[in-house]
């Protein structure tokens, strides 16, 4: 059975946390109703996966200077890629990807992303590379804020690299 990718609709909240919850990881209370919100208020963009009337996965694109960032960023930003265990492996982030990266070169020339450096992450830096994402030159951070040389940070979630990718050109474009 082929997966769906399809804009995020009101009610999908309470489905998203139910398959999310399935794989044993949880989120905060109340998580995927603040992306529905921050999704129908136009801060971000976001996209579900389904396997029949299973949820498959989710991804966010926050869109520049209406994310709530400080400082606001000039790029849109792909956050929280995630495909349930059961359903990987069968191009679903490929699909979600493509629906985050459609969207924000259909407005912006570079779409930015961040990767985990540990090796729970191992599959999603792999799968970057290969998109073409390379690194932004912003470096590491944890807990969002730059780490410095020499700086001892844990090596956890919150240990990022940052990458972006350009649009790609037509073939005889410069």
């Amino acid at each position: 059975m082929s997966a769906e990718v399809r804009l995020l609709q009101a009610g999908d909240a309470d489905w998203m946390d139910a398959g999310f919850n399935e794989m044993g990881w949880a989120k905060p209370a109340g998580y995927f109703h603040s992306v529905v919100d921050a999704h129908v208020a136009g801060f971000i963009s976001a996209w579900v996966a389904s396997v029949g009337d299973d949820y498959a996965g989710h991804v966010k694109l926050v869109w520049p200077d209406r994310g709530g960032r400080t400082p606001p960023s000039s790029w849109p930003e792909v956050e929280d890629l995630a495909v349930i265990s059961r359903m990987r492996r069968r191009g679903i982030a490929s699909y979600l990807l493509d629906s985050a990266e459609a969207a924000a070169f259909g407005r912006y020339d570079i779409v930015r992303i961040g990767v985990g450096l540990h090796p729970g992450y191992r599959a999603a830096q792999r799968l970057y590379v290969l998109r073409g994402y390379v690194p932004d030159a912003r470096g590491v951070t944890h807990n969002g804020r730059l780490v410095e040389e020499g700086e001892t940070v844990p090596f956890d979630d919150d240990l990022v690299l940052h990458l972006e990718k350009r649009r790609p050109t037509s073939p005889g474009t410069a």
